[in-house]
């Protein structure tokens, strides 16, 4: 029975790709055409077709090179020589038992315990740990941890969250240059120029939202991804490890020790073990569940 239930939420997991795809092209594609609109409008005309070809190759690139991204926003390093052999080792050996390839394995300089998994799929996946993992966490709580990334992979959540992401990076990018031209008055001038009507103003009114409440909506849609993607990992690496005590008591040191000081963007936040940086928002927009009750979960299996 449990292993239908992974089954179901691999297919609910590539689901939830392809409509965030849809849902983020959406808003991506109102963002250009706005941003041409107020930048160029003698091209506006163009705007459509150029905003379809736009997002097809960003999504495409997104989908290939994703992984690629995140790994270099991370400053994530090949985890190559003998200090890490037994890192190797053990995700090999997870790996063969989750039934996947083992991931491309790299390691990313903090004293802060966490660690994440990237890729499309389980043949294109990679898997990040800090050097404060290495240093801080015993055997079974490092296997605790990389079971529950190699969870992330066989479960093919990596997908879904590499595409957030990406994507969540360029909305944000978008909304800041279309603010940035209201702020300096491009939008005034280009108004004066064109002497249009109560059309553009529309389109403006629009755009002037859209760039506003673009990021939310996105950030919405991170905020949905992981809280349930958690528990299933959390879940998933017990039954590959057969001892919940290993990653429980990592997620206590975790709690006690982690200061969420690690330098990353928030658009990549959501791909970690646990929070990698404390933020205002936090309560409203958290991207994973609360360690108490992981680890009270946990401890019931």
């Amino acid at each position: 029975m449990q292993r239908i239930s992974f089954q179901d939420e691999i297919a609910k997991n590539k689901r939830s790709s392809l409509l965030l795809a849809i849902f983020v092209s959406v808003i991506l594609f109102g963002l250009v055409y706005v941003l041409v609109y107020i930048l160029a409008p003698e091209y506006v005309v163009l705007a459509i077709p150029f905003s379809v070809v736009l997002i097809i190759i960003y999504a495409y690139s997104s989908y290939r090179f994703g992984d690629t991204v995140v790994l270099s926003a991370t400053n994530a390093k090949p985890a190559e020589g003998r200090g890490y052999q037994y890192l190797r080792d053990t995700v090999e050996g997870l790996s063969i038992a989750s039934g996947i390839p083992p991931p491309k394995i790299y390691v990313m300089e903090s004293e802060e315990i966490n660690a994440f998994a990237t890729g499309r799929d389980p043949e294109h996946a990679s898997l990040v740990v800090t050097t404060g993992l290495m240093s801080e966490l015993n055997r079974q709580e490092l296997e605790g941890v990389l079971a529950h990334e190699i969870s992330h992979i066989r479960n093919r959540d990596i997908l879904f969250m590499t595409l957030v992401a990406v994507l969540v990076g360029l909305a944000a990018i978008l909304s800041h240059v279309i603010l940035r031209a209201f702020w300096y008055g491009r939008v005034r001038r280009n108004r004066r120029e064109r002497r249009g009507g109560g059309i553009e103003v529309v389109v403006l009114l629009v755009g002037f939202i859209l760039a506003i409440f673009a990021p939310i909506l996105v950030r919405l849609v991170q905020f949905a991804v992981s809280r349930r993607r958690e528990y299933l990992a959390d879940a998933s690496g017990v039954e590959l490890t057969r001892y919940p005590e290993g990653l429980a008591s990592a997620l206590e040191k975790i709690m006690k020790t982690n200061r969420g000081t690690i330098d990353v963007s928030e658009a990549v936040s959501h791909l970690f073990l646990t929070d990698p940086k404390h933020s205002p928002l936090d309560s409203l927009f958290a991207t994973h569940p609360p360690i108490k009750e992981r680890i009270r979960r946990l401890r019931t299996m």
